[in-house]
C-alpha cells in the first residue's frame, strides 16, 4: 500500500468528521473566492477597451441634482469630446415589482447615443425607426429575450423616481456586453410628462477620441462649469459606478476584514479536527513506531491526510464561487453595478491563489498536531487511553 493510498483510507475512517471538515473549508473557500473576484472586478478590470473612451459628467454635489440641457453643446466644443448625449437613469415599475420585470431604463438621444456607445451594434433601419418614433425605444437583444418583447410591442412604464409615466414601442434591438443590458428610450419623454424635467438630466455620457486624452477632458469640462449654479464632475464609467459603490460605505476595508475572518475561521476550525484525529490515535501512532515506522511518514501521513482534506474543501468551493458569481450577475437589484458584477469571473491565478490557501490551511493545521505523533514516546503512547 502506498502513502497515498494509506492516507486516503485513514481520511475516510470518520466520515461524518472529513464530510464537515471538507464543507466548512469549501464554504470558507467559496467566500474568500467570491471577495476575491469582487475585488479584481472592481478595482484592476478595466473592462472593454472601449470603456476607457466613454466618461460620465454629473452634478458635483449629487446625483440627485440635475444638469441643465444646455450643458451638451458647451461639452461638446471640448477638444478631444466625439459625441456626447444625455443619459437619463429611470426607475420606472414594468408590470409589478418583483425582481424579473426590474431592468435599467435610460433616457437619451436616439440619434447620437450610438455614435457614444460604438461597440454596441443595432440594424441601420431599426435605428431610423426608433429615431423617427418619439414614443419609441431601444432594447438589448437578451432583456428582450427575458421579458417576451418583439419589434412593435407597446409597453407601459409606470412612475417611480420620476413622476412620469411612459408609453413606449419597442422599434429596435440591439446586441451590447451583457453589463450594457438596458432599454433606451427618447429623452424628450421625459420632458413632455413633466415641465420639471425639461431640458434636464442627471448625466451627460460622452466619447472622447483617445484614452489619452481622458485627463485633459475631464479637467477641461469641469473646470467649465466650477464657478457655475450646477458644478460638474466628470470621470470614467468605472470611477463613477465605484463612486457610487463607495456611498454605501468602505467596500474596500469590508471586503479585507471579511477575507480575514474567513480565513482565520478556517484555520482554526482544520487545526481543530487535526488535533482531534492526532488525539484518537496516539495508541495507533505508537504501534506504528513500535513495528518500523519512522518518524518523518507519520508525520507525511497526517500532513497528507490534512493537506487531502483542505484541497477537495478548497476545490469545492472555487467550483461553488463560480456558480454564486454567476447567480449575482443575474440578479436584476443589482442593475446599477452590473459593469462590475458582470464581469466578476474567476480567473486562473484566483484558482491557484485559492487552492495555495487551501494548501497553506491544511499544513498549518496539521504542522503542531503531527510533529507531536512523529516525537510520540512510544511506551506513553501505548499507555495512552482515549
Amino acid at each position: 500500500m502506498t502513502l497515498l493510498q494509506f492516507v486516503g483510507k485513514n481520511s475516510r475512517r470518520n466520515p461524518r468528521r472529513s464530510a464537515m471538515t471538507v464543507l466548512s473549508i469549501g464554504f470558507s473557500l467559496l467566500l474568500l473566492t467570491f471577495l476575491i473576484s469582487l475585488w479584481h472586478a472592481f478595482y484592476q478590470d478595466n473592462g472593454p477597451p472601449d470603456d476607457a473612451l466613454r466618461l460620465l459628467t454629473r452634478h458635483r454635489v449629487s446625483l440627485s441634482f440635475l444638469l441643465p440641457g444646455f450643458y451638451r453643446e458647451r461639452i461638446r466644443k471640448v477638444p478631444g469630446v466625439v459625441a456626447v448625449v444625455p443619459w437619463n437613469w429611470i426607475g420606472n415599475h414594468y408590470k409589478d415589482d418583483k425582481p424579473e420585470h426590474f431592468f435599467a431604463q435610460y433616457a437619451t438621444d436616439p440619434d447620437e447615443v450610438f455614435h457614444v456607445v460604438s461597440d454596441w451594434t443595432i440594424a441601420p433601419d431599426q435605428l431610423r425607426a426608433w429615431q423617427r418614433d418619439v414614443a419609441g425605444a431601444a432594447v438589448e437583444r437578451r432583456l428582450a429575450a427575458t421579458q417576451g418583447w418583439k419589434l412593435g410591442d407597446h409597453l407601459f412604464l409606470q412612475k417611480n423616481l420620476y413622476p412620469v409615466d411612459l408609453e413606449l414601442t419597442v422599434r429596435a434591438l440591439y446586441d451590447a456586453p451583457p453589463e450594457a443590458s438596458a432599454l433606451l428610450f427618447n429623452w424628450k419623454m421625459l420632458e413632455a410628462g413633466n415641465t420639471f424635467l425639461r431640458d434636464k438630466t442627471d448625466t451627460f455620457l460622452l466619447r472622447v477620441d483617445a484614452p489619452a486624452s481622458v485627463p485633459a477632458v475631464e479637467a477641461g469640462i469641469d473646470d467649465q462649469f466650477r464657478n457655475a449654479p450646477a458644478p460638474t464632475r466628470t470621470e470614467t464609467q468605472k470611477a463613477f459606478q465605484l463612486d457610487f459603490l463607495n456611498s454605501l460605505g468602505n467596500i474596500k476595508a469590508f471586503i479585507i476584514a471579511i477575507a480575514a475572518a474567513v480565513s482565520f475561521a478556517i484555520l482554526l476550525v482544520a487545526a481543530n479536527t487535526m488535533a482531534m484525529t492526532v488525539r484518537e490515535r496516539t495508541r495507533e501512532v505508537a504501534v506504528l513506531k513500535t513495528i518500523g515506522f519512522p518518524r518523518h511518514l507519520i508525520l507525511e501521513m497526517f500532513l497528507g491526510e490534512a493537506l487531502m482534506l483542505a484541497w477537495i474543501g478548497g476545490g469545492l468551493g472555487i467550483l461553488a464561487a463560480g456558480w454564486l458569481l454567476a447567480a449575482v450577475a443575474a440578479s436584476p437589484q443589482l442593475t446599477l453595478f452590473a459593469g462590475f458584477f458582470r464581469r466578476a469571473h474567476i480567473t486562473g491565478p484566483t484558482v491557484l491563489f485559492g487552492m495555495l490557501v487551501a494548501a497553506c490551511v491544511g499544513l498549518l493545521s496539521a504542522a503542531l498536531p503531527a510533529y507531536r505523533a512523529a516525537r510520540l514516546n512510544i511506551v506513553a503512547g501505548l499507555r495512552h487511553v482515549g
